[in-house]
């Protein structure tokens, strides 16, 4: 009679995100922060006020809490392309409509 040992398991390696994720992450960071930014400047350029710059800060918070709905996480490690691509062209929007209401 054999006795066949069993072979210990080999615990599972996480998948390796290479370095365009991080770039993506950082550049989601950055825009994110950006965007709230320019949102609270439009609000203030729009009404002329504080509580311009106040309910810019208000939107800025719930697009954060829907990009956060939509991707699981603010700073999700994976990220597709597309959703970076997305976010600059809203800030170069909200950039051209600062530009407008100033000039």
């Amino acid at each position: 009679m054999t006795y066949n040992q069993m072979q210990p398991a080999h615990p599972a390696r996480p998948a390796t995100v290479g370095k365009g994720a991080d770039v993506k992450t950082f550049a989601t960071a950055v825009l994110l922060t950006f965007g709230t930014g320019l949102l609270m400047m439009d609000g203030w350029a729009l009404l002329d006020s504080g509580f311009g710059a106040f309910l810019g800060l208000v939107g800025g918070g719930f697009g954060i809490f829907w990009w956060r709905s939509i991707h699981g996480k603010v700073f999700p490690r994976e990220l597709s392309t597309k959703s970076v691509v997305i976010l600059t062209v809203i800030n170069v929007v909200l950039v051209l409509l600062l530009l407008l209401q100033v000039s």
